[in-house]
């Protein structure tokens, strides 16, 4: 007796001769093949049906699928997977039915699902969303504060995009509640452990949950993870993001929206979303700087009660009730009416530098504070007593962000800590003494440029030395004028120049100030119209209904609500960090009333930018 295609069958001309023990063994093989098959076929049914490709079974008559349902299933699973359309229950199809990925479904197979799926084409009728991260992962080496700035991110990816912004909040209200939750958790929707379904959100509509999103505590959740172990937070916040604001499940291939976990997507300050999901949000809410059109779901209160959305938490938030504020020192310069010391892009993001403050733009050009922040409170490592700085840059060969102040000091930073040994004479990069005025790294070719008075050398980040050659004079840049008080390459490609009250801009490539500038920083840069003095109510007079333009603050983003600012620079692991980020994001010193922070443990590195 022989084994074939599931039967048993004889071979007439050949007489077989088998032991007793033998057949038993057949027969227990041909047993558990049969128990096997229809397990497999038992759980990929019920996978076909959770996630949309099948329609339940009736509960009156208990009828199953039928053989060419089942067919078209596998092959419309298979279609929106990507793979090739067999309607067979290959070794490929079961890969990726073991592949973790979102909760929700594909297709909206059942009359339930249907109507959930009707939602997803509405979108919130109000640009303005606070969200919350009500409770953290407990199985992660994530800390709160990472936590919150991975959401922070992920949401930006949305918002830098379309009309939305988003604002973190305490209290039950936030129109976004994340959760992180195991097995069921009450919401209709359980998780099942490690791998399998890993996260899922509530797409806008009339319902209490509407925008929550949850992710499965069973998961070890990661943030560049070296390995392939665990799940990286930021790449499923984004995708889980997109459903909470509108977006169904799509079968591109480099959609973010694809319902399979596809591992990292990179870097959350540099991440940019796939053409498909640009388009999809775009005609939800139309691109950023667009109003809103009337209409929409109108997204109705909790139910459940707690504080007010203008009370924080007790006890997670950065002040308690007792805290007393001391607002910043009567030195702050006026950003509308000065020159700048230094200006840099660093991650993306513009940093103006005044005396011992600097303001600091979004790579939207939005202001984050219409106050600044103090140099030394942020930049740690930097005297105590330092008046100002004379140049900045961020290296392209390691990120790390150099420091120029005086003759013939300099310091290297990685992230907002300075690196030891420092400062350091300036004559490493082979500069004369004397100091310099500007400092950038061009686009075009990669190499770091120094300017002082009227010259300027070339030099090579990567190789560690001043090209040969130099200095040469500063008036072949043409229309650049000289002494300079910095430059800086910025994310449009271009080169900006700067001196007193006005910029130039050099697009890559060129050497020459393209027409029509110089221009002015105030206006263009840092939220100031002509004439304009920085009064308490000239900045009270900013709000306004509308998104702000590019190079505008966007009062409205804090509508309502405190921002509780998220460690968006170094993502901080530690209460030192959250505390010092705080402080210097919202220019203010937490007062000897505040209440007392847990003791700062042995020094984790934060997590590195790039």
């Amino acid at each position: 007796m022989l084994w074939h295609s599931g039967w048993l069958w004889q071979r007439p001309p050949l007489s077989l001769s088998l032991s007793p023990s033998v057949c038993v063994y057949i027969y227990i093989y041909v047993y558990i093949s049969f128990l096997f098959s229809s397990s497999l076929l038992h759980v990929s049914q019920d996978w076909l049906t959770k996630f949309g490709y099948l329609p339940p079974p009736d509960p009156v008559t208990g009828q199953l699928q039928t053989q060419e349902e089942l067919t078209k299933a596998i092959t419309a699973m298979q279609r929106f997977g990507g793979l090739e359309a067999t309607g067979i229950l290959d070794e490929a199809t079961l890969e990726l039915m073991k592949t973790p990925r979102c909760s929700l479904p594909d297709l909206a197979a059942s009359e339930t699902r249907k109507k959930r799926y009707a939602q997803a084409v509405t979108k919130w009728n109000k640009r303005n969303l606070s969200w919350r991260v009500r409770t953290f992962p407990k199985e992660s080496h994530l800390g709160h504060d990472t936590v919150r700035a991975l959401m922070y991110y992920a949401l930006k990816v949305w918002s830098d995009i379309t009309p939305l912004n988003f604002h973190e909040v305490a209290g039950n209200n936030a129109d976004i509640q994340i959760d992180f939750s195991k097995a069921d958790h009450n919401d209709g929707y359980p998780f099942d452990g490690p791998g399998g379904t890993v996260a899922h959100a509530f797409f806008p509509g009339d319902h209490h949950t509407a925008g929550d999103t949850h992710f499965d505590d069973d998961e070890y959740w990661t943030f560049r993870s070296s390995d392939a172990h665990g799940m990286d937070l930021f790449a499923v916040a984004v995708h889980e993001f997109g459903h909470a604001i509108g977006l169904t499940h799509i079968s591109a291939i480099e959609s973010i929206m694809r319902p399979y976990y596809q591992g990292p997507v990179g870097d959350p300050l540099k991440y940019d979303l796939p053409y498909e999901d640009k388009v999809r949000i775009w005609q939800l809410y139309g691109r950023a700087g667009t109003r809103l059109a009337p209409g929409g779901v109108p997204h109705h209160a909790r139910p459940e009660p707690g504080p007010g959305r203008l009370r924080p938490a007790a006890g997670t938030g950065p002040f308690s009730p007792g805290s007393s504020l001391r607002r910043l020192r009567r030195d702050v310069p006026n950003r509308c009416n000065t020159h700048f010391d230094a200006v840099a892009q660093i991650r993306g993001e513009a940093f103006f530098f005044k005396g011992k403050y600097f303001w600091r733009l979004t790579r939207n050009k939005h202001l984050v504070s219409l106050q600044p922040a103090q140099i030394h409170r942020f930049w740690r490592g930097l005297p105590l007593n330092l008046d100002s700085v004379d140049a900045v840059y961020e290296r392209t060969s390691d990120h790390k962000i150099v420091f120029f102040k005086g003759e013939n000091r300099y310091w290297v930073f990685k992230d907002n800590n300075v690196e030891e040994g420092y400062p350091r004479p300036i004559s490493d990069f082979g500069l004369p003494l004397g100091g310099i005025d500007a400092a950038f790294s061009w686009a075009h070719n990669d190499k770091t440029y120094f300017f002082k008075d009227s010259l300027y050398w070339r030099y090579d980040d990567h190789e560690r030395r001043m090209d040969p050659g130099y200095p040469s004079e500063t008036i072949l840049w043409k229309g650049i004028p000289s002494p300079l008080d910095d430059a800086m390459r910025w994310s449009d490609g271009a080169s900006y120049f700067f001196r007193g009250k006005e910029y130039w801009k050099v697009l890559d490539s060129e050497m020459e100030a393209e027409a029509g500038y110089p221009q002015s920083i105030a206006r263009d840069w840092l939220v100031c119209s002509d004439m304009q003095s920085d009064s308490p109510e000239a900045a009270g007079s900013s709000r306004t209904g509308a998104r702000s333009k590019p190079g505008q603050h966007d009062e409205s983003r804090s509508e309502n609500a405190p921002t509780m600012a998220p460690c968006c620079l170094s993502l901080c692991q530690t209460p030192g960090e959250a505390r010092q980020w705080w402080e210097a994001e919202c220019s203010v010193v937490l007062g000897p009333k505040a209440a007392p922070l847990s003791p700062v443990p042995t020094r984790v590195s934060p997590l590195d930018w790039v």
